[in-house]
């Protein structure tokens, strides 16, 4: 039979009801999804949060880099280590070209699932580091050597697949490592607008997959250099405002590396201080970057560019006790005693003036376990490299009985 009229128009208006209606298939775990079309550069996009960082982080929080990729073995030690020390959130690294360097789509979860099940199981909370990327995504990069992918599409794939696969239990995650460096941009002169393109799309994967999961930017290299090399963290941030970066970062990284000063230090008088700067020539004002009080200075380029609202979170920080004369880190090497203190006075320092703004606080290192005393990382560390045998710094039990900000109520 032959329908025409107005039953005709209402069979049209009810089948464009019913698909307008039909839910869409979940995403399968692992499964790419393009990124949102490039946003307009003018007006730039306002940053919607999707989780309150008061309810996940206490102001300092506690947090270590671990190294758990390798070995169950050790990993299960290590992560007893900090539990033990009160701490609540260790930083780890899943790096690319490791779940997914046998080609695109190859993925390899194995070691990634158990360490996010040792995590769990010692009641702590994850910020997971990524990049490093395969040969196959940046042909033209040599490896092992560091830098963005040819197609930034691969990159959101990656992103998507670890976030999804470890939805609601991974709780943050940084994109990249101190792109301020030409040695982590496939050795291209530091691109702040470049970088910006990368954390748009870290962060539109991240929140398509968990959108209760944190974004972080990457933490930048302490320098005062400004070429094709490096480029001063506050230029490199200021340059990511300016690209609109606001929009795609639910707390600010940084690096807070303490040199030669005590903690408390002014920055002003660390450059002005040849024993502090280590004779810099570089402008005064970037020569403050040599002490933890440098975060303030970050802090006040949030502010200036209407960015207060968020929190910052040290990515790494603490002092070296580097001896050896010919290490480029041995002029600003402390004794182990005053790492121990420096470490407590920094949190101390926090605690007292910069709440609310601080968020994580996270420390350098327990050592990965594959380094040796040629190492200048195992210097940083407050657990040394070694297994069975347990080789802890002053720092460590002084990091495990200071007092801490209690955890925020859930």
């Amino acid at each position: 039979m032959k329908i025409t009229g107005k039953y005709s128009l209402l069979l049209l208006c009810l089948a464009l009801w019913l698909t307008a209606c039909t839910p869409e298939a979940p995403p399968t775990a692992g499964a790419a999804r393009p990124p949102a079309d490039t946003p307009p550069a003018t007006p730039k996009p306002a940053y919607t949060p999707t989780v309150n960082l008061d309810a996940v982080m206490s102001s300092p929080d506690y947090s270590i880099q671990v190294f758990l990729f390798w070995r169950e073995e050790v990993a299960d030690r290590d992560l007893q280590l900090v539990q033990d020390m009160g701490f609540r959130w260790v930083k780890q690294e899943i790096p690319w070209r490791e779940v997914e360097g046998g080609g695109k789509g190859a993925w390899h979860w194995q070691a990634v699932d158990r360490m996010v099940n040792q995590v769990e199981a010692h009641n702590l909370k994850m910020i997971a580091r990524l990049g490093v990327q395969p040969a196959w995504a940046a042909p033209g990069i040599p490896m092992p050597e560091i830098g963005p992918p040819d197609n930034l599409q691969d990159f959101y794939d990656y992103v998507y697949a670890v976030a999804s696969r470890y939805k609601g239990r991974i709780e943050a995650y940084q994109i990249w490592n101190e792109p301020n460096l030409a040695r982590e941009w496939g050795n291209r002169p530091p691109n702040p607008a470049e970088y910006t393109e990368l954390l748009r799309v870290g962060y539109q994967a991240v929140k398509a997959a968990d959108p209760q999961a944190i974004v972080i930017s990457a933490g930048m290299a302490p320098t005062t250099r400004n070429d094709a090399v490096a480029m001063p963290d506050v230029y490199f941030i200021q340059g990511m405002y300016d690209a609109g970066a606001s929009a795609w970062f639910d707390a600010l990284g940084v690096h807070a590396a303490g040199f030669k000063a005590p903690p408390e230090t002014d920055p002003a008088e660390i450059a002005r201080n040849p024993e502090f700067n280590n004779n810099d020539s570089g402008p005064e004002e970037l020569r403050r970057v040599y002490g933890f009080r440098h975060v303030e200075d970050i802090r006040r380029l949030m502010v200036q560019n209407g960015d207060e609202s968020k929190k910052i979170v040290i990515l790494e920080f603490g002092w070296t006790v580097d001896p050896r004369p010919d290490s480029p880190y041995y002029w600003h090497a402390v004794t182990p005693e005053q790492q121990d203190k420096y470490l407590q006075r920094a949190f101390a320092y926090a605690q007292k003036h910069w709440q609310p703004w601080i968020g994580v606080m996270n420390v350098i290192y327990i050592a990965d376990p594959q380094w040796t005393l040629d190492d200048e990382q195992t210097y940083w560390s407050v657990v040394y490299p070694g297994y069975p045998d347990l080789r802890t710094a002053p720092a460590y039990y002084g990091l495990l009985t200071m007092p801490k900000v209690p955890p925020p109520d859930r």
